[in-house]
């Protein structure tokens, strides 16, 4: 079937099926690598800019948010985890598999949700275990369509509940992404119309003053100089160099792919135009980069003068 956008294929589970994961253990019996120390604590208080002086001192607690870092195994993770991880696939595993095989094979994570109950204090041992608490009806975002799934986790110290740490997933099949948009149109007028008439012919237009011969870009309908209203053109080289650039990556637009470099480019007769650097990873671009002109055709009614980086200049 389609999900509600029509985007991607996915197969229907039974939500019975899925709500049968509810309450199966996805880990237990879970040995915290570490008891609660005072190194660790100062670590994260420095990490998080956290000064509160409850954190410190001869008799520290650790901060409450710590809660799920007394849990983690680190990269070689965990010694000696019970059935979840003794060679049979837990719940965890046989839920995503179930989830995958219906083409739900992307996730994110959404949320989490933690709550104390006491304080963990040095030399405290950390049990943990974990249960799938719920599976989602199947539900639409933008992302895509899937289920939402939650995983509960409680910690306990000396046996003792210490908190519980909710941690909540969506498994999706992502959406289709949108065609682009259509891109702006250049507005052209009567003071500009004869450069774009020259990037038509792939010729780039200078505007040449009339009273005293100065250059000038963009175009303007007086010389911003001495105030001629004559002029003539040149055309330009196509040779620059990147004289300022910026990297644009938000906000998105549907007609753009970001991140994409945006230049001013310094021509060779000495004005300056702004402009797409093309042919060269955004951050590869530079100051001072020899750049070259060659004129992009973006749909059937709108040609653009771009900027290629120079072989051989590109670092």
């Amino acid at each position: 079937m389609q999900d509600s956008a029509g985007d991607t294929t996915v197969k229907d589970i039974a939500y019975e099926e899925l709500r049968a994961f509810e309450g199966r253990v996805t880990a237990e019996a879970g040995l915290g690598k570490d008891p609660v120390n005072t190194p660790m604590i100062r670590h994260w208080c420095e990490a998080m800019g956290d000064t509160h002086p409850a954190y410190a001192g001869a008799d520290p607690v650790a901060p409450p948010t710590m809660l799920q870092a007394w849990t983690m195994g680190g990269l070689s993770g965990h010694d000696g985890r019970a059935s979840a991880h003794d060679g049979r696939a837990s719940a965890h595993d046989e839920l995503f598999a179930l989830l995958d095989g219906a083409g739900y094979t992307s996730v994110v994570a959404t949320d989490c949700e933690q709550e104390y109950m006491r304080a963990l204090r040095p030399g405290d041992e950390i049990t943990f275990d974990a249960v799938i608490e719920s599976v989602s009806e199947r539900k639409t975002t933008k992302l895509g369509t899937g289920h939402f799934v939650t995983t509960r986790m409680d910690v306990r110290a000396g046996g003792e509940l210490a908190g519980t740490h909710r941690f909540r997933i969506l498994k999706y099949a992502p959406a289709k992404r949108k065609p682009k948009g259509k891109r702006p149109r250049p507005v052209v007028n009567r003071d500009n119309a004869g450069f774009w008439e020259g990037v038509s012919g792939h010729r780039l237009l200078i505007q040449r003053c009339g009273g005293c011969g100065t250059l000038r870009f963009p175009w303007l309908p007086g010389c911003n100089a001495c105030g001629s209203p004559e002029w003539d053109t040149v055309e330009a080289s196509g040779e620059g160099t990147v004289y300022s650039y910026v990297v644009m990556h938000h906000p998105p637009f549907p007609a753009f792919d970001p991140p994409y470099a945006v230049a001013l480019v310094e021509l060779a007769e000495g004005v300056r135009i702004v402009s797409n650097i093309v042919g060269v990873p955004y951050d590869k671009v530079r100051i001072g980069m020899p750049v070259r002109l060659e004129f992009l055709r973006v749909d059937a009614e709108v040609e653009l003068p771009v900027f290629r980086g120079v072989a051989g200049d590109v670092g």
